[in-house]
């Protein structure tokens, strides 16, 4: 994932693009940058962030930096903004997408153009200096923003500031949003809309999928129309966002108790069954608050997350890893769980490592039964767009290993149709399984269609795909 945030003002925009860009620290974990531009020309910084947070690691850059434009950016993998040199003149770029068609479109490049790519750690091919080399074949920057994000098969958000102003490319289908706020001294260009709010900007508009603007001091101009079609990520709601942010006008926070309202009213489970609802910190919170309100049942925090020095669950690439940090972060409360029936919401259940985990340690820390309702439907297919699921192989998800069990290696697409309805025997079937192999007590999922319920825009606006597979 990442996260992005740009300033365009009358007077210096350092001071805001540091808080703007540090605001998007949930979104990413390894490495964040910052470029401006100002009198002197480009200013860049880049740090890695893995073990340090983004003000620690920046706030001597921001002592010296100066300009009245600038982006910033926290990513969870390549090194950017990059600054290179074209045809269209010196420019810095920053990125948010996925790319999977990368190595074929850098063979192209290499093959008609002579260029030449920084190669990354591990051999691979910084996305952020491949989109820049698309838009360089390209005459203008509208006509090079327009077939990047044509022949990139994937996702591509992006911000390129240049001398004349910085401009804003939303993804073809809107997958991550642009959102722009306004203040007396200027503009900003966010990928979350409360990262500006207490430095001063408003709402202003955001940005409709596909388009393309120009963001100057003096106002945000439309070059490209947006395009009808809109397939933002559900999961920026259940799981990516924080609490505080809204995309397309719904709030995260309110999305998420509406989630738990729906599992509650499905589930239709009492006081008499359960003692207390919990949610897995920090996203699954307001899910069980959802709950505890519908059913009635008590919320409680069984265990709390130990933030002060620990902000990410996720900050090391590798698994095993981050599966340990995960289960180091969680504390328990023993008052809280011994006897307990516990009703426990997670956002969702990707491999199932953490989850059952975390229901072992609930169980060792002296609970009675562990109920386990995800706030999202069984993951069937690992994100193209996103990188949600951070799965090299749809295989590492619990669900497709469990259907490997029951069907074998192949499994054609009208079969893992029938998993992913709620209402089949296969669904049902899966489900148990996947209840025994976790050691939870009992298992429900919500369903999809109470989860866009949830949402509340029309289903063809969201994008569904790690759930049914729908492009």
């Amino acid at each position: 994932m990442g996260g992005i945030f740009a300033a365009a003002l009358k007077e210096d925009c350092v001071f805001d693009l540091f808080f703007g860009t540090d605001y998007h620290s949930h979104l990413g974990t390894r490495r964040a940058g910052m470029v401006v531009y100002g009198e002197d020309g480009f200013d860049r910084a880049i740090h890695n962030i893995e073990n340090s947070p983004f003000r620690t690691k920046f706030e001597h850059d921001v002592q010296k930096m100066h300009g009245n434009m600038g982006v910033g950016c926290i990513s969870d993998f390549e090194p950017q903004p990059l600054i290179t040199r074209s045809h269209h003149g010196t420019f810095a770029i920053t990125t948010v997408g996925k790319i999977n068609n990368l190595n074929q479109l850098a063979d192209h490049i290499l093959e008609n153009r002579g260029t030449q790519f920084q190669e990354m750690s591990g051999g691979s091919i910084n996305p952020t200096e491949l989109v820049a080399a698309l838009i360089n074949e390209k005459d203008n920057f509208i006509d090079g923003i327009r077939y990047a994000q044509e022949i990139i098969d994937g996702s591509l958000t992006m911000m390129i500031l240049t001398d004349r102003g910085i401009y804003l490319s939303r993804d073809r289908l809107g997958r991550t949003p642009i959102m722009v706020g306004k203040k007396d001294e200027g503009f900003c260009a966010s990928f979350e809309s409360f990262s500006y709010l207490n430095i001063g900007y408003e709402d202003f508009r955001q940005l409709g999928p596909g388009e393309i603007a120009i963001m100057t001091p003096d106002g945000v101009t439309t070059l490209s129309a947006p395009g009808p079609k809109m397939r933002i990520c559900t999961f920026l709601w259940v799981y990516y966002g924080y609490p505080s942010a809204s995309y397309e006008n719904v709030s995260v926070e309110a999305m998420r108790v509406r989630c738990g309202q729906r599992l509650a009213r499905r589930d239709k489970l009492t006081k008499n069954e359960i003692d207390s609802v919990a949610g897995v910190p920090d996203s699954g919170i307001a899910h069980a608050i959802g709950y505890a309100n519908e059913s009635g049942v008590p919320f409680s925090r069984p265990f709390i997350k130990y933030t002060p020095t620990w902000p990410r669950s996720f900050m090391p690439t590798i698994q095993s890893k981050r599966d340990l940090i995960a289960k180091m972060k969680l504390i328990p409360v023993r008052e809280l769980i011994e006897g307990q029936r516990l009703l426990l919401i997670d956002d969702s259940i990707v491999r199932g490592t953490q989850l059952r985990e975390t229901t072992e340690f609930l169980y060792r820390s002296g609970a009675k039964e562990v109920h386990v309702r995800p706030a999202c439907p069984p993951i069937l297919f690992g994100c193209k767009y996103i990188n949600f699921s951070r799965s090299n192989s749809d295989m590492e998800l619990i669900a497709r290993r469990v259907i490997r069990e029951f069907e074998g290696d192949d499994v054609p697409r009208e079969v893992l149709e029938e998993y992913a309805d709620p209402d089949s025997e296969r669904y049902a079937k899966m489900l148990d399984r996947i209840c025994e192999q976790l050691g939870f007590t009992s298992l429900r999922y919500n369903r999809l269609d109470d989860m866009i319920d949830a949402v509340g825009l029309p289903r063809e606006k969201l994008c569904t795909y790690c759930w049914d597979g729908r492009e």
